[in-house]
């Protein structure tokens, strides 16, 4: 039966992305042109326990934002209302869930249905608030193109470009001083990112959680390029590599929770110490993540967004809008968080990173 809808509401969770306000003004002119009023959630779920948190979105708010990086109505990684932390006088913090919250703060705003948008973590808050009876559909949102539901998300291809333009600009610097250069790019449970920009950007070795790297084959790969007068090397790894025998790397800085992270300084100075050449690191980090998205992420964002709205006019709530080629469909949400997408062993870019030479560290 076709839902009766007046008012939507969209959020964004999770890392931002390149692409979040190409798909915010896609659902904002689309649910416009169905006569629907759009309201926008601030930083994930958190507007709902804020004052202010629930803003307004017509298509004056949303004009010019198409190429913007970032994303209008904020976004946050921590604010997931089905395990809210409270901290306690002693500094130790109480977990609790706020779900039902959710669900009547957006009752009490006669919000009709519910546009997510985000990667797993959010998609999966999605999933639980539509099991409790919410409207909500989800728009896939993860620049390491990790859900294996779709076969492409935005932010992707342009945080591939990103990667790829710094490990160009490193091969002029890393030859001029003969140095062994080590970047670290993301890529948490999958090395997309990683083998997509080190083939383009001809690295030597790439290093992806797929496949456990033995640091000896490493360093054999830059000392043969060494002694056939090729006195530089570019390394690439994925913050989730791990070498065999052993598993990922996770630093914490102050008083915050544990991330992946090190991987490349370690790396870095075990190569060091192997080859006996002048190594440095370099970690990307949130580089690949910031600017606006590129013509490919906009088009896939934007027409995302406009999906999404079809799915809720149709009222096939518990979907997530995803690509398979060329079309745009609906999945539900439980299959949509039921597995990672990594790469495959003998997929076709990994054989032409073998061919070209490149060091997989296997």
């Amino acid at each position: 039966m076709t839902p009766n809808i007046h008012r939507i509401a969209v959020n964004t969770g999770g890392g931002d992305a390149p692409g979040l306000n190409a798909v915010i003004r896609a659902v904002v002119r689309s649910a416009e042109q169905r006569g629907w009023e759009i309201l926008g959630i601030k930083d994930g779920y958190d507007g709902l326990f804020e004052e202010n948190g629930i803003v307004r979105l017509d298509r004056s708010v949303v004009r010019g934002i198409t190429h913007l990086g970032g994303t209008i109505i904020g976004t946050t990684n921590r604010g997931d209302p089905l395990r809210w932390s409270v901290d306690n006088e002693d500094g130790s913090a109480t977990f609790i869930d706020r779900s039902q919250e959710v669900i009547d703060t957006l009752a009490t705003h006669e919000i009709d249905a519910l546009i997510a948008i985000g990667g797993d973590g959010s998609l999966s808050i999605a999933q639980a608030l539509f099991e409790k009876g919410l409207n909500v559909v989800g728009v896939p949102k993860t620049i390491d193109n990790d859900l294996a539901a779709t076969n492409l998300t935005f932010g992707f291809l342009t945080a591939v470009e990103t990667a790829t333009d710094a490990l160009d600009k490193l091969h002029s610097t890393a030859e001029a001083h003969e140095r062994v250069m080590v970047v670290e790019l993301m890529g948490r449970n999958a090395g997309w990112i990683a083998l997509s920009a080190g083939v383009a950007a001809t690295a030597d070795v790439i290093l992806i959680p797929e496949i456990p790297y033995d640091l000896r084959r490493v360093c054999d790969k830059i000392e043969e390029r060494y002694a056939e007068g090729r006195n530089f090397a570019i390394v690439v790894v994925a913050e989730g590599a791990f070498p065999v025998g052993g598993k990922p790397l996770f630093q914490r800085q102050g008083g915050g929770p544990e991330h992946l992270g090190g991987i490349g300084v370690r790396i870095a100075t075990e190569i060091a110490e192997v080859t006996g050449q002048e190594t440095r690191q370099l970690v990307l980090g949130h580089l690949q993540r910031g600017g606006g998205p590129n013509a490919q992420d906009r088009l896939l964002a934007l027409r995302f967004g406009a999906a999404a709205v079809d799915l809720v006019a149709e009222g096939q709530f518990g979907c997530m809008v995803a690509l398979d080629p060329p079309n745009v469909f609906a999945v539900p949400l439980a299959e949509a968080i039921a597995e990672i997408k990594r790469v495959p062993i003998e997929s076709d870019i990994l054989k032409a990173a073998r061919a070209l030479g490149t060091c997989m560290g296997d």
